[in-house]
């Protein structure tokens, strides 16, 4: 059941990122603009951020089992139809539905979990979710870049979105054989869906994340500005109508409770940042190495391998190091990333391949973005109750889909603003503004690991 579920898992992280090594090519083939390119890329997790704790819900109120397999369908057919796409709009369309699909079947992997493991068990089969998102990340970067280059049947980049088909009809023979049938009459199933959560959540998503993709494409103009104005809004009316539910007797989308879960909060703040620096990196490293450096698809992506296999090894050992470092390894893993994406800029500030040492920063970047990520996910849901585990998993993925929207959205921004300015080094000031910008956000995931590291408990 584990492998089946993480599978899922892993070919939906997958085509987070499969699609950076991929863009160059999208964007010559299908004369997408920038503002296009980035949606193709950030539509899949928008509607992903948007719809997850939906899909959490759904999930207790119609069975885990039958929301995986049924939000497995619909990610195999739309990525079938992503694969068949004739331009950037139908692109961008049938990747929102994609990303509906995927938010339908990954919160069902948390749930499940939670509810099928216990004790050490829990830990591991955690611990193993963690490496899976990891090495989904850079994994994709080198799938992507093995498909394009091998041009598979002279259709280019359509294999990156048509090599999901077979996989996830085999998923669904196999899901359909090992899931563990749904339980009836389980106390959460009389929960209602509380749609007007979700349309105030969908609107706060939409408001917030539209402006940072197409703002600088369109110059800033006075809707941006608006519109991130009332996503502002929006959350603050989401978050007030959700504590006015649960105090009326209501099902709110996210239980309050869970969020005073100690360590819930903090652990949504790391995850999210690791999150943003991970997309926003291999976004900005992706266009940079294709782009100035005059890497192929294939050279790009199996240039990302260190820091996938970095970041799973750290993901799956970090629980067998000496229990007194459990709680300074939070803060530490993000100092490592801020010097390690720094590191990046520096040994490319020449147009050159950067050699061993780009290599070695890579490296720095998985394992600091590993300490930053393991530790906070294992802590934040090793005392969650079995009843409040949808919503916990619903809540925890949403953040990890907005943290790597956010990241693509605010630092693909930058990277691609600088590198419109003329003159032969834009490129490269582009690259460096967005490490030093990189570096910052995780800055701020040190700050805040450090304050939480006097209050939580050792995770062993």
């Amino acid at each position: 059941m584990l492998a089946v579920v993480l599978a899922a898992q892993f070919m939906a992280l997958l085509d987070v990122f499969i699609v950076n090594v991929a863009a160059p090519t999208i964007r010559t083939e299908l004369h997408a603009s920038g503002a296009g390119l980035q949606m193709v890329i950030a539509g899949y997790t928008i509607s992903y951020a948007v719809l997850l704790i939906t899909g959490a819900r759904l999930g207790d109120l119609l069975g885990h089992r039958r929301m995986y397999l049924g939000g497995l369908a619909v990610f195999t057919l739309s990525s079938l139809a992503c694969g068949l796409a004739a331009g950037t709009g139908q692109l961008i369309a049938f990747r929102l539905v994609q990303g509906a699909g995927a938010a339908l079947m990954i919160p069902q992997v948390l749930s499940l979990i939670q509810r099928n493991f216990t004790g050490e068990s829990r830990g591991r089969a955690l611990g193993a979710y963690s490496a899976v998102l990891a090495t989904g990340a850079a994994a994709g970067q080198v799938v992507g870049g093995v498909l394009v280059s091998a041009d598979l049947f002279g259709e280019g980049w359509r294999p990156v979105f048509l090599v999901n088909v077979p996989v996830g009809a085999v998923l669904l023979v196999l899901g359909a054989r090992v899931l563990p049938k749904d339980r009836r009459g389980e106390p959460e199933r009389s929960r209602s869906l509380d749609l007007p959560g979700l349309v105030l959540l969908a609107g706060a998503v939409s408001l917030l994340t539209v402006p940072l993709v197409l703002g600088q494409e369109e110059g800033w103009p006075l809707w941006s500005w608006l519109s991130l104005a009332a996503s502002v809004a929006c959350f603050c009316g989401f978050l007030a109508f959700e504590s006015r539910l649960a105090r009326t007797g209501g099902a709110p989308l996210i239980a309050p409770r869970v969020l005073r879960i100690p360590g819930m909060s903090l652990a949504a703040v790391r995850i999210l940042l690791v999150m943003a620096v991970n997309s926003g990196f291999l976004f900005a490293l992706t266009l940079y190495i294709q782009g100035t450096l005059g890497y192929s698809p294939l050279r790009a992506g199996l240039s990302f391998a260190p820091t996938a296999v970095v970041f799973g090894l750290v993901g799956l050992t970090w629980r067998t190091w000496p229990g007194r470092w459990h709680n300074a390894l939070v803060p530490a893993g993000f100092a490592v990333a801020a010097v390690s994406v720094v590191a990046v800029g520096w040994v490319l500030r020449d147009v050159g391949d950067g050699g061993i040492a780009m290599y070695a920063a890579f490296m720095g970047v998985g394992a600091g973005l590993s300490l930053g990520f393991s530790p906070a996910l294992t802590r934040a849901l090793s005392t969650v109750r079995q009843e409040d585990a949808a919503d916990a998993s619903g809540f925890l993925a949403t953040v990890t889909q907005l943290g790597q929207l956010i990241g693509v959205a605010t630092f693909g921004t930058l990277f691609l603003n600088r590198l419109d300015a003329s003159g032969p080094g834009a490129a490269v000031d582009a690259l460096w503004i967005c490490a030093l910008a990189l570096a910052g956000a995780c800055v701020l995931g040190a700050a805040a690991g450090v304050v939480s590291g006097r209050k939580a408990p050792t995770v062993r």
